[in-house]
């Protein structure tokens, strides 16, 4: 069975946010890593290169992969910067219509700044994700 790219590393959170060369980016970064650690009640950790990951959750689908995944995470990439949450949970449709202006798939918003959303619904979408995985995923 193939092994995880993306699995919790040793790397420094502050050294990735040094990477972000946009000021205004790594502000908006920083701010949602500290909104995640509140909410989550875990500290950041490095996950792969580049995404900061809250906590950690062990999965096995159907087809019996298995893995281990952040219950949170954030990562700043070329295009937005991109929250992931759970795919599927309570109200998830309804926050997102109150969001702003966003993208969403399945298990990933996409913001480009801060300004464009409302944080009192981002903060209700993340509390409701990492409760929606701590059920489907108990430790």
């Amino acid at each position: 069975m193939p092994k995880n790219k993306t699995v919790e590393t040793e790397n420094s959170v502050a050294a990735f946010l040094a990477t972000i060369s946009d000021a205004k980016r790594c502000e908006d970064c920083t701010f949602i890593i500290d909104l995640l650690t509140r909410l989550s009640g875990f500290e950041p950790k490095m996950w792969g290169s580049s995404i900061v990951g809250f906590g950690i959750y062990n999965y096995k689908y159907e087809s019996g992969h298995t893995g281990n995944a952040p219950l949170a995470g954030i990562a700043s990439r070329k295009n937005a910067i991109t929250i992931y949450l759970a795919s599927n949970f309570e109200e998830k449709e309804a926050l997102l219509s109150q969001l702003g202006k966003h993208r969403s798939s399945k298990a990933c918003l996409y913001i480009q700044k801060l300004e464009d959303i409302d944080i009192a619904i981002l903060s209700q979408l993340a509390k409701k994700s990492i409760e929606q995985i701590k059920q489907l995923y108990p430790s």
